[in-house]
């Protein structure tokens, strides 16, 4: 078998942990199997990276800071394989240059274009394990790009599928996905499978085990995917197409800080105006999530509430009040106090009333809600961020906790 692995930042941040993951990496191997091994860098290594940058400059060119942050990924994979050689098994490191991962330009936020996979095989056949850098490529002038938050598993998912792997392991530092944030609800409980939709859905929504672009890929390739512990030999949660259990009204709450609303008031009611706004904001890159538009005042006048992630809500503003005149809007405003609670489960696209179930229970916790938005298999509001875990807390007692086994979710972020 072709497995690749990959192993978070956590998994490998001091030489302890580079020898447990080094053994658990050589037991696979002395089973005959081919190895491709991908790592984040170690523990804190970006964010002690980022602050060394800050201490020069609080606007570092995106560039550079790829070019810095890289070095993070390359320190894991020279130690990773320098720990397998001590075992006695051959390994070779590589960085994205050697292995061929070519991207966009987009500085820290680079999209895969390709994968030159002829070295990769060619170090697959001479036995050795193949251990590269995740979170990082190169573009086709020659310049290192990072792919942003969970790049890694990004990475692996994308090596599995470029080498026709036959599973591909994700390794952090939880046994699995959870049906809701284990910190924050204590009752939340681990999954043995969720299907690819109800894992991009809570990816997209907060939870942090894997990142939303691993998922998408995954899905694309129908990669087998498994979220397991570095720490233990749990059996984890595999993401698959469909999964063989049956389908819980709600598998998983997952809860996002990270978001900000901006509100624009007394827009021209004509064709046209949220294409102006939303257009200006895609030309700068800024993703726009729950959009709530209200019905015209006389006819004339609307108003548009938005969220955006909280690193983007500075830029959002700014560009918004430099184009007042364009826009042709009264008043602009924000509010970062906000979270976006979520619930997720296939079972909801045919069972009514999960909507009512869901607000009733938070209307019992106490918890106000601002906004709402919904698709086949999700419900999202947006509450104030002190309420946010209440709020959790609530819909699982509600959804979950009276059930059998269903959906998991957030952890600690990895690279």
């Amino acid at each position: 078998m072709l497995i690749v692995q990959k192993f978070g930042g956590s998994s490998v941040a001091n030489a302890e942990r580079i020898k447990r993951c080094a053994g658990r990496i050589k037991e696979c191997y002395d089973k005959g199997n081919a190895m491709v091994i991908v790592l984040s860098a170690q523990g804190d290594t970006t964010d002690d990276l980022i602050e060394k940058a800050r201490e020069i400059s609080q606007t570092p060119s995106r560039r550079e800071m790829d070019m810095l942050l890289s070095t993070g990924e390359q320190i894991s994979v020279a130690l990773m394989s320098i720990a397998l050689q001590e075992l006695g098994v051959p390994a070779v490191s590589l960085n994205a240059v050697q292995a061929g991962i070519v991207t966009t330009a987009a500085h820290s936020n680079a999209r895969f274009k390709k994968i030159k996979t002829e070295r990769i095989i060619a170090e697959l056949d001479k036995k050795n394990i193949v251990v590269i850098t995740g979170f990082q490529g190169i573009t086709e002038s020659g310049d290192i790009t990072t792919l942003g938050r969970g790049g890694s598993d990004t990475t692996a998912v994308a090596l599995a599928a470029s080498l026709n792997a036959d599973i591909c392991e994700i390794y952090t530092d939880v046994e699995g996905v959870f049906t809701a944030d284990p910190r924050a609800v204590r009752t939340a409980r681990k999954l043995d499978e969720i299907s690819y939709d109800e894992m991009l859905e809570l990816a997209c929504l907060g939870a942090k085990v894997l990142e939303k672009r691993s998922v998408e890929l995954a899905k694309k390739y129908n990669i087998s995917l498994v979220v397991r512990s570095s720490m233990s030999n749990a059996s984890g949660t595999t993401v698959k197409a469909q999964s063989a259990l049956k389908p819980m009204l709600v598998s998983g709450v997952a809860v996002d800080k990270d978001v900000a609303r901006v509100s624009i008031t007394s827009i021209s009611n004509v064709p046209g105006a949220a294409s102006t706004i939303f257009s200006l904001l895609a030309k700068n890159r800024i993703s726009v999530d729950i959009i709530l538009q209200s019905i015209g005042r006389a006819s004339t006048l609307k108003d548009i509430s938005f969220t955006v992630a909280k690193s983007d809500l500075n830029e959002t503003m700014q560009i918004l009040k430099d184009n007042q005149a364009y826009i042709s809007y009264k008043d602009i405003s924000s509010d970062d106090s906000i979270a976006k609670l979520s619930v997720v489960g296939a079972g909801m696209e045919s069972n009514s009333g999960i909507a009512a179930d869901f607000f009733t229970a938070l209307s019992a916790a106490g918890v106000n809600i601002e906004m709402i938005a919904t698709s086949e298999i999700k419900i999202s509001v947006l509450v104030n961020s002190n309420d946010a875990d209440k709020g959790a807390i609530a819909a699982h007692n509600k959804f979950i906790n009276s059930t059998t086994l269903g959906t998991t979710i957030t952890q600690k972020e990895e690279r």
